[in-house]
């Protein structure tokens, strides 16, 4: 740490001087512009970077060696993640046809990311979205809309053995990963350029938040996908009403307390995050009332409805950790209770 003295100029003016390495490694000269910009904790962030413009990073691989599309695949997603504008793949001879497939793939599943060039031995990516056209507000609420829906489709498709219901419900995870994507993304641009996060209007402690959410809708849709994946299994096998109706029960309180979590979240209600949290303890009750009442029927059968009531009490579970965020986060702000 380097403590230095607040120095009088001009009879009215207060200097600070600036640390040599470091205006060495930012290649500051005489007379060079910095922005110095006030934070919310009293400090001040001072910047060699003056413009507003968004930041350009650029990752490269080297494919000429690599045969794991599921691992080059993930490689180009931790580069989308990390906040690169531009991904260059390039080939010291010719691109293999599971690279190109890949980088189709890739393209298809995040937001933003385009083709821009294009050759035997290489392709350049580019991010053509400005990270301040989509709020991060706007895309949690997206997401909130899509992962309620897949679990309400899921039941659904349970109660009626409905697989092209519960085909479409596996098919909306890609949808609610793009979206989780892309605010790890924005989270983490938000965290490298302070001037992002003014001009978005936002703390770098409240994106944190919405990517502790965003994570937490993500493994929600996770659980509508398992429930939609054991509905298949039993679209073909005789129903028991009695478990039936239960189920029905539970997954109407999952859901009753997946919306007042999102509620207290984007209101900052305290007391109803509270007050939701204590709701899970009944919701568990009701899950192991389905769970022990398969006991009697046939193994895969008493299976597969065990991971729906799993599912289900999940929901509940995630939505508390989803009030849970609201309580820490108004007792940091040092809100009235």
């Amino acid at each position: 740490m380097d403590i230095r003295r607040v120095q009088m100029t001009g009879g009215s003016s207060f200097v600070v001087t600036l640390p040599k390495d470091w205006t060495q490694q930012m290649s500051i000269k005489k007379n060079d512009p910095v922005r110095v910009t006030p934070q919310a904790d009293g400090t001040l962030l001072i910047s060699a970077n003056i413009s507003e413009d968004q930041i350009q990073r650029t990752r490269e691989f080297d494919v000429t060696t690599c045969t794991n599309a599921t691992f080059f695949f993930r490689s180009l997603i931790g580069a989308y993640i990390a906040g690169y504008t531009e991904i260059k793949v390039k080939s010291r001879g010719r691109l293999p046809s599971f690279v190109r497939m890949v980088v189709r793939d890739f393209t298809q599943m995040t937001i933003g990311q385009e083709v821009l060039e294009e050759s035997e031995t290489g392709v350049t990516i580019k991010d053509l979205l400005n990270p301040g056209e989509l709020p991060f507000e706007n895309t949690l609420r997206r997401m909130i809309v899509i992962v309620k829906g897949m679990h309400q489709d899921s039941i659904a498709a349970l109660f009626e053995q409905d697989q092209a219901l519960a085909e479409e419900v596996i098919a909306q995870d890609r949808d609610v990963d793009r979206l989780h994507w892309l605010m790890a993304r924005q989270t983490n641009m938000v965290m490298r350029n302070i001037n992002l996060s003014k001009k978005m209007g936002l703390t770098l402690y409240t994106a944190s938040q919405y990517l502790l959410v965003s994570r937490t809708l993500e493994r929600i849709g996770d659980h509508a996908v398992r429930i939609a994946r054991n509905a298949v299994i039993l679209s073909d096998k005789d129903q028991d009403q009695l478990i039936i109706a239960k189920i029905r029960e539970a997954s109407t309180l999952s859901l009753t307390i997946f919306d007042q979590s999102v509620t207290a979240f984007f209101d900052l209600d305290i007391r109803r995050a509270n007050a939701t949290i204590e709701e899970v303890k009944g919701l568990e009750h009701l899950c192991e009332g389905v769970t022990t009442a398969m006991l009697t029927h046939e193994a895969e059968d008493a299976i597969a409805v065990g991971y729906i009531a799993e599912s289900i009490r999940r929901l509940g579970e995630y939505s508390a950790d989803i009030a849970e965020n609201v309580i820490n986060y108004v007792v940091e702000h040092e809100r009235d209770l």
